[in-house]
């Protein structure tokens, strides 16, 4: 399939599937014509690559856990034990986010719910 068709199918642009290419994350096929030709299997990968993005992780990370997904049915199932150490490090990352995001929500709430400041009146 071409670009378009999978930026269609996979919910995202052109331009990001150009990206994940510079990035070493996909390999499509070149035609005669220099068009990009992806298989069918690109759609998961793209999708995989989609999550791995939403949970925080970057592109060189990534290039590193795709191989060992094994199929596009499991979900960030690695196959590769040594990486296990490193997405632990990754989760914990991110939990360090979430716990400071969810403090900075909470203070904002307090802010909140204390309303304007006695005496200020705008």
């Amino acid at each position: 399939m071409r670009i378009s068709e999978l930026a269609r199918e996979a919910g995202t642009t052109p331009r990001a599937l150009r990206y994940y290419e510079e990035q070493g994350l996909l390999r499509p096929a070149r035609l005669a014509s220099g068009y990009r030709h992806y298989d069918p299997q690109a759609v998961g990968t793209v999708r995989h690559i989609q999550l791995l993005l939403s949970a925080g992780l970057n592109t060189s990370a990534i290039a590193e856990i795709l191989p060992c997904i094994p199929d596009g049915v499991t979900v960030l199932a690695p196959t590769c034990p040594e990486l296990l150490d490193a997405l632990a490090v990754e989760r914990a990352r991110i939990t360090t986010s979430i716990d400071r995001l969810a403090a900075a929500r909470d203070v904002l709430d307090r802010l909140i719910q204390a309303g304007p400041a006695a005496g200020d009146q705008s």
